[in-house]
């Protein structure tokens, strides 16, 4: 759980002071809110290390975990009957709303079918052709998490390069790829901070340099030795980082000139569109990763190359030892994965649920930013489509070294607890909203309500 830094006189502009009351306040009422959760979960659920069947849920700045009795579009409620206006929804993995119809009516179809036999389905038959024909590349794999599908990846980046580093920017955030998981200090690069049993030097094989820095870039890439650049079209997993103009051009135009790769990770971005930012704004990947929401919340994950990089691949598989290639995983690409992908590809990830979805999210951003100017509070607010953050400090962004100056989990966590006493939950590690096809204006009017009143308490 959080803690305030009392060293510190104010955070975001409002005084630590402030923070606190507002944090025990309103621990104190979420607490009275959930009688069933508390003597359930309130001392940890029994058997699991931490308390929590993953360590994550203890992030959580509530004062313990919402123990969730259903969820349905973009509500959920928790066994004390509280309901919450959904806007984490899953931190993008429930991204399309709770059990999308379609899906819901595949998973259900597939269910009597068998959910996993290493063959395809016929829906495995539909899949290829739309996965061409929603992001443009011509060659596909299946995967679990986007995690995996990175992984998968680089390492076809490696094999047809011959190159052994890849380049990341700071502040990134690819799953739990170990060799995406360092960071610049001070300008200097590092192991990212708090990665647990990991021994080795990470940065010895991937080098790290600062989003939107297209001069850091270009020495960085000078010496042909990057097999591969791995970004984000925008920077999400923090405060958002949104690409100056004309970055990806030059990114694209250094890669290409330097034999580099570059890998496009939309798992998170995906938020802008049918085909992702990929697609509305022109990129041209080689590799391409999807994962979490691409089967509308049963785990799954896709990757994509382009023809240059299958054919490489191919050629280079044809020559490699035979053996294991140390990439896949038995319950991939299983035919409950094709049932659900194909029911979100056709009827869910459409021009009109966008289209609904972008409206709500720009009337978020512009009810968001009026609280901010009402109160004059140093914030901003920044959104790729469909998602949006509040940051508590000014902006925009350019940079993950900006963005982690940014954060301020003390102030977040005070807030984040407040929204859900107001009836809103948001994503926990930072305040990142999504609009859903089944989130309403409603929804969206109550958020901003809520936000305001959290605002004015902190702002008197």
């Amino acid at each position: 759980m959080h803690t305030i830094d009392h060293s510190k006189t104010s955070i975001g502009g409002i005084s630590t002071a402030r923070i606190a009351d507002l944090r025990e306040t309103e621990a104190e009422a979420f607490r009275k809110a959930r009688p069933k959760s508390a003597a359930k979960a309130g001392n940890g659920l029994p058997g699991f290390f931490g308390g929590v069947p993953m360590h994550w849920m203890n992030d959580w700045p509530t004062p313990f975990p919402i123990l969730v009795g259903s969820a349905k579009g973009a509500t959920i409620t928790d066994i004390d009957g509280n309901r919450l206006d959904d806007f984490c929804l899953g931190d993008t993995g429930s991204m399309f709303g709770h059990s999308p119809p379609p899906v819901a009516r595949a998973i259900r179809r597939q269910a009597g079918r068998g959910l996993t036999y290493m063959l395809p389905s016929e829906d495995a038959l539909a899949i290829g052709p739309l996965l061409k024909q929603r992001f443009g590349l011509p060659f596909w794999q299946i995967a679990t998490t986007a995690t995996d599908a990175n992984r998968f990846a680089l390492r076809v980046a490696r094999a047809i390069t011959g190159r052994e580093k890849i380049l990341v920017f700071n502040g990134c955030y690819h799953g739990s790829v170990d060799e995406t998981m360092v960071r610049l200090v001070d300008g200097r690069p590092i192991n990212r901070p708090g990665l647990a049993g990991e021994f080795r030097d990470l940065t010895r094989a991937t080098d790290v340099i600062e989003f939107n820095d297209v001069p850091a870039l270009e020495a960085a890439l000078r010496d042909g030795d990057i097999a591969c650049v791995i970004t984000e079209p925008v920077l999400t997993n923090s405060c958002m980082v949104l690409p100056d103009p004309g970055f990806h051009e030059a990114l694209r135009r250094l890669t290409r000139a330097a034999g580099t790769l570059l890998l496009i990770d939309e798992t998170h971005t995906i938020s802008t569109g049918p085909g992702g930012y990929t697609a509305k704004h022109g990129l041209e990947p080689d590799l391409f990763v999807l994962g979490k929401p691409i089967a509308g919340g049963v785990p799954a994950s896709v990757w994509g190359m382009s023809e240059n990089v299958a054919a490489r691949y191919a050629a280079y598989n044809s020559q490699k030892q035979p053996g294991y290639s140390g990439m896949g995983t038995t319950l991939s690409a299983n035919p409950l994965q094709f049932a659900a992908m194909r029911a979100t590809l056709e009827e869910v990830m459409t021009e009109e649920n966008y289209d609904h979805m972008d409206h709500l999210a720009r009337r978020l951003d512009a009810g968001l930013t009026a609280v901010i100017d009402r109160y004059r509070l140093p914030w901003h607010v920044a959104r790729v489509g469909a998602r949006v953050e509040f940051i508590c400090a000014p902006g925009p962004l350019r940079n993950g070294g900006e963005a982690e100056t940014a954060h301020a989990p003390e102030l977040e966590a005070a807030i984040h607890v407040a929204l859900v006493n107001h009836g809103v939950l948001i994503a926990p590690f930072h305040n990142m909203m999504l609009i859903s096809p089944a989130t309403s204006a409603a929804q969206v009017n109550r958020l901003i309500t809520a936000f305001g009143a959290v605002a004015a308490r902190l702002a008197a």
